[in-house]
This record gives structure tokens, C-alpha cells and sequence, in this order.
């Protein structure tokens, strides 16, 4: 049964109590001119706005197997198939000297993993020209999540957190900000979580935090095994999530932004846990 997500019974109770408190004290004893009632309007309304943003309706959960759900609410900004150029260092790469450094996204080693389909560390990536096409390119469906959408996020399909790790832009504690919508959002604060199937299926999810949200909350870790579906965490007001899959073993399966259907100027809304974003080749 849908309700609230986690945290979210405190910022809406709260603000509730205080404005019916306010609103009949204003009613019975002393309104001071009327701005008792209107403090307490103003709590109701701050309110509502709260259960709006933490409500965590159920979902019906496709069963058909092999396909890749999607792990957020929203619009589809893009579609593109994308192959890595680089990844994030070890201690050893980092003290070759061969290195790029950018100021606010860090350091990279200017190779991919030996097996970029793994995921193991964060990886560069760059969109593939037509006719360059490989085995080990990627697919990476984005979803922005306005504040008015469901910010629970869930499992994109049966699978365990093989990696999870936050990321910041280099020398921050928090951030950067940039807002959702743009691409340049992809190295806001985020946290990057690897799934693997039974059948090693692996989807890479990235939680990017936006100019408004700056809070991502897992409510799993590292090592648990999850359905398709289940709730694995949150962004807090508007953010994006994106999602990496193998290029040779899936079709997208949704319409982007950068499509030009009418039918979809801001692309197709998804719902997290119910829309398929990639269906398997056949």
C-alpha cells in the first residue's frame, strides 16, 4: 500500500499540527489581525507540498524476463549510445603522470577498464559515431525528476549492488549543483550504484543530484540483493538519474527529448518499477 517514503512523516506531520494549532488559535482566541489563521494556512500548504514530494505510491511490477525497468520517475531527456575513453585512477595510474585533472570532475586515466561492461570504477564516456559501433558500447537512458515527481527510486530489475560509491566534484565536500536538466548535470554530487542479475546482466545507476536537491539517501548498501522494483533509495527534490546498460544485448525502449516526437516535447514520462526502458534482443 502506497503512503510515505522514509523521512518523510517528520517534515509533513509537523508543519500539519502546527498549522491547525495556528489556525484555532486563531479561530478561538486571538487571531492578531489575521496573521495567526495565515501562519497557519502557510504551514498547511508547506505541507501538502511535503506529502506531495515524499509520497511512494505502489507500483505494478512487469514480469517479463530480461527486460530493465526504470529506476526513477520522469522525463526522458536522451538515448544515447556511448562508448568510455577513460576511468578514475588507481594510486599507481595516478602516480604515472599520464592523468588528466579537471578542476571540478577530478582525476582520469585516459583508458577504459580492461572490461568496461563491468563497471567496476567510475568511467569517461563519449557518444559513438554511426558506423563505429562495438561490443562494448553502452547504452545510457537519463531521467530528470522535477519536483513534482515521485523521488523514490527502485530497483531496475532482479539483481545485487555489486558497487556503490559517492562522488563529489574534485576538492568538494558537497556538490557541484548544476541544474538537472542539463547535460553538463552528469558530474553533480552523485552516487553511482552497479547491479548484476543471476544471470550477470549488469546495469549501472547513477543518483545525480541537481541545483535544488542535494541530499541523495540510500536506504540499501553495498551487497544486498533486490527485486525488480524494490525501493532502493531517494533524491531530494529536483534531480536526474541515469542508467548504462550493454549496447549489444538491449533496444531502448522509450522516446527521449532528442527524439522530436510531438506527442513527447519533454520526452516520455516514466514511472520507476513499471516502465520498461530496455528490452532485451532477440
Amino acid at each position: 500500500m502506497g503512503g510515505l517514503a522514509h523521512g518523510g512523516h517528520g517534515p509533513v506531520i509537523i508543519p500539519m499540527m502546527m498549522g491547525v494549532s495556528a489556525v484555532v488559535i486563531g479561530a478561538i482566541i486571538d487571531p492578531l489581525s489575521g496573521l495567526v489563521p495565515l501562519f497557519g494556512i502557510f504551514c498547511l500548504m508547506l505541507s501538502a507540498f511535503f506529502a506531495n514530494f515524499w509520497r511512494d505510491p505502489d507500483r505494478k511490477i512487469p514480469s517479463q524476463p530480461g527486460i530493465i525497468t526504470s529506476p526513477a520517475d520522469g522525463h526522458v531527456m536522451f538515448a544515447k549510445r556511448e562508448r568510455a575513453i577513460g576511468r578514475r585512477p588507481s594510486k599507481k595510474e595516478l602516480e604515472s603522470g599520464k592523468c588528466t585533472n579537471d578542476k571540478q570532475t577530478g582525476d582520469w586515466f585516459p583508458e577504459p577498464l580492461d572490461e568496461p561492461l563491468s563497471f567496476t570504477t567510475e568511467q569517461q564516456f563519449e557518444a559513438v559515431p554511426k558506423g563505429q559501433e562495438s561490443d562494448t558500447d553502452v547504452w545510457r537512458i537519463a531521467v530528470f525528476m522535477s519536483p513534482l515527481d515521485v523521488h523514490v527510486n527502485r530497483a531496475p530489475m532482479a539483481s545485487t549492488i555489486t558497487a556503490m560509491e559517492h562522488r563529489t566534484g574534485k576538492g568538494m565536500r558537497r556538490g557541484p549543483f548544476a541544474a538537472a536538466f542539463k547535460k553538463e548535470s552528469q558530474y553533480n554530487e552523485r552516487v553511482r550504484s552497479v547491479f548484476q542479475s543471476d544471470d550477470g546482466t549488469i546495469a549501472e545507476v547513477m543518483q545525480i543530484s541537481g541545483a535544488l536537491a542535494r541530499t541523495i539517501v540510500p536506504w540499501v548498501s553495498q551487497g544486498a540483493t533486490l527485486r525488480r522494483g524494490q525501493r532502493f533509495g531517494m533524491i531530494r527534490l529536483g534531480s536526474r538519474v541515469d542508467v548504462r546498460v550493454q549496447a549489444s544485448k538491449f533496444n531502448v525502449g522509450v522516446i527521449s527529448a532528442e527524439d522530436g516526437d510531438s506527442e513527447h516535447p519533454k520526452g516520455q514520462f516514466v514511472m520507476a518499477g513499471s516502465t520498461i526502458l530496455y528490452t532485451p534482443v532477440e
